[in-house]
């Protein structure tokens, strides 16, 4: 495994991290008194049948009020991997936190997620929510997904989830009775499966070039 990057964010520090396609990602993030983080994890590569990407990113909330947002997407494809493990700890009161993580996965391609959401006995008053959403496209496709949630708090807000299952027929249906072929319905579909994450970057340029990106991958 690669070196683990350690940083922290100072008390009322607003910081966003992006990586795309990034093939070891690891990083440790400690956040202060009043702090926002907001990290995206982008797997897309439209030419390297046969990437891999390993990641791991863990944060914890060392002070009160501390926010904490984590977007991840993949749209994977041919013999492509990607394996994900984050990590949120929410070791004092006051603070939120969400994950949004949606993975496509076509051909022979392989991914996994897992999750650790801890909210520790004296973080009182915390929010905390994780969601992971997966489609599979193929036969051979194969998403492992592990959400864990522990809680050691009384007065908390917490919720995790996790489904994994094949594009909607009866909205592929419904779109082509009003003449959307079944191509464009699915491409359709999909832009819109992922829209909540790639509308939390805050560069609406780079949106625009995901979008593309998947247009062309589908």
């Amino acid at each position: 495994m690669s070196s683990i990057q350690h940083t922290t964010l100072s008390a009322g520090e607003k910081r966003e991290l992006i990586f795309i396609n990034e093939p070891n990602m690891h990083w440790h993030i400690v956040q202060e008194e009043n702090s926002f983080l907001r990290v995206h994890i982008i797997y897309l590569s439209e030419n390297d049948a046969n990437a891999q990407w390993q990641s791991t990113l863990t944060v914890e909330q060392n002070a009160a009020n501390c926010r904490t947002e984590i977007y991840a997407m993949g749209l994977l494809h041919e013999s492509q991997q990607a394996h994900l493990f984050t990590r949120v700890y929410h070791n004092i009161g006051g603070g939120y936190s969400s994950q949004v993580l949606k993975f496509v996965l076509d051909d022979q391609s392989k991914g996994s997620f897992r999750g650790e959401l801890k909210i520790l006995p004296d973080a009182q008053q915390t929010e905390a929510y994780q969601t992971n959403r997966n489609i599979l496209l193929s036969r051979q496709a194969e998403m492992i997904t592990e959400p864990q949630l522990e809680i050691y708090a009384d007065d908390v807000k917490a919720s995790h989830g996790a489904t994994t299952g094949q594009l909607d027929e009866s909205a592929l249906f419904y779109m082509q009775q009003r003449c959307i072929d079944r191509d464009t319905a699915a491409k359709l579909l999909l832009c819109a499966f992922f829209d909540e994450v790639i509308t939390a970057l805050s560069d609406v340029p780079m949106q625009e070039d995901l979008i593309e990106k998947i247009n062309r991958i589908l």
